[in-house]
């Protein structure tokens, strides 16, 4: 034993070097023995093993020795520790003596770097329609956002507040001041109002990088289409694919960097397994070529290319982009459904999967904890998503799983 706190008739009791009583004695045929005493992994009893140059016993304290180990643990064991006073503070890997500085209960957490956020706010725009073709609500004026892009947000760390597209654009532009970040969602509207929105949102989103503020941006398959057309200036530069409720793998581009991108974090090995394993889905029918991307100056200027993707018949598109010099980026696919939707045999719901999910929430709300932004916590709290009800429509089978639907009749229900 490292350290000998007592001796009583020849036995001694001290501590070895894991911090394990040891009690050394011996039997009635004077042949040495140990007990070591020692609590129990988990915490709950104390444990004894009694050796004898070798391993006899490892049972708790409950165990009922045989006569000669009891007359030894009474009679000389319990004698040693009451003479001793010692007093044994149980915890779940140390005995500690009295003696013995106790460990500090003050925090040592470290100070939280006060430049960032820990509160972020990001805003979803809705998108025209209920998710579920009029069957919840066929009102011409409802919009929606599937809840697989709130929790997509609330994974990471962050809660939403719906941008609410046909609202007034003085109500858009109060509540864009309540928020760290925007996302564009999937859909399929691609004209009128709708599209108008995005385009101001998108411009608010630059203005507000260009005075100093960090304000991300993720636009998510229609989004990436809409900010395809609009950075090109040209709505008519998509071009058609077959990639409706399809997996498919990432093809990284050649000597691309990584980092400070929306892949930084993504572990080596699993960014390896996405240009081989279908780990991303994917659900559109028009996207952009490589080829014509790289032609158009204005979105080869705004915009890096960092994956394609194959669809259906080959034809290689792009699959995700990223600003050069603002905190914009889109993806073609769907990062949201891995984790939270379930209404396609096709989505990808692999332990590799859903860390997809995860490291790109974790990507776009850490950029969000950059934003400076601290509007007052009543305005935030009368307008988070917490203030309506999502509603489950995964009863067809397909489609999105909830969605939170917003509409005149709804805005009355709530008043």
């Amino acid at each position: 034993m490292d350290r000998i706190i007592g001796s009583n008739d020849g036995h001694d009791v001290g501590w070895n070097s894991s911090r394990i009583l040891v009690i050394d004695f011996r039997d009635s045929d004077r042949r040495m023995q140990k007990l070591l005493i020692y609590p129990d992994p988990i915490g709950s009893v104390w444990c004894i093993i009694v050796t004898g140059g070798y391993l006899h016993h490892r049972r708790s304290i409950s165990i009922i020795f045989n006569s000669i180990m009891l007359k030894y643990f009474y009679y000389i064991c319990i004698p040693l520790l009451i003479s001793l006073q010692i007093t044994v503070a149980k915890f779940q890997s140390t005995i500690y003596m009295p003696t013995d500085p106790l460990p500090l209960t003050t925090s040592s957490c470290p100070a939280l770097d006060p430049t960032l956020n820990y509160r972020p706010i990001i805003g979803i725009v809705t998108h025209p329609g209920d998710g579920a073709s009029g069957r919840l609500n066929n009102a011409t004026n409802a919009s929606y956002i599937a809840a697989s892009y709130v929790k997509f947000v609330e994974s990471a760390g962050a809660r939403v507040i719906p941008l609410i597209y046909n609202e007034p654009l003085h109500n858009l532009q109060t509540k864009l001041n309540l928020v760290n970040g925007v996302i564009f969602t999937g859909g399929w509207s691609k004209s009128g109002l709708y599209f108008d929105v995005i385009e101001e949102i998108f411009k608010q989103v630059l203005k507000k990088n260009d005075a100093g503020e960090h304000f991300p941006l993720l636009a998510i398959c229609l989004g990436f289409e809409l900010l395809t057309m609009i950075i090109s200036k040209n709505n008519n530069i998509l071009e058609d694919f077959s990639a409706s409720d399809q997996a498919s793998t990432l093809q990284f581009m050649n000597n691309i960097n990584i980092e400070e991108t929306l892949f930084q974090r993504f572990p080596s090995e699993l960014v390896a397994k996405l240009s081989t394993e279908c780990l991303v889905m994917q659900n559109h029918k028009y996207g952009i070529s490589p080829e014509t991307f790289q032609r158009n100056t204005e979105l080869c200027s705004f915009f890096k290319i960092l994956t394609t993707s194959t669809d259906q018949n080959n034809k290689v598109y792009v699959s995700t982009v990223q600003s050069e010099s603002y905190p914009v980026t889109a993806v073609q696919w769907h990062p949201e459904k891995n984790a939270f939707e379930w209404g396609s045999s096709m989505i990808p719901h692999s332990d590799d999967a859903i860390q997809v999910t995860q490291h790109v929430a974790n990507f776009f709300i850490s950029e969000a904890r950059k934003s400076f932004n601290r509007p007052p916590t009543e305005e935030v709290l009368a307008n988070l998503i917490y203030n309506y009800s999502p509603t489950y429509c995964g009863t067809a089978g397909k489609g999105y799983d909830e969605v939170y639907i917003f509409s005149e009749a709804e805005k009355i229900a709530r008043l």
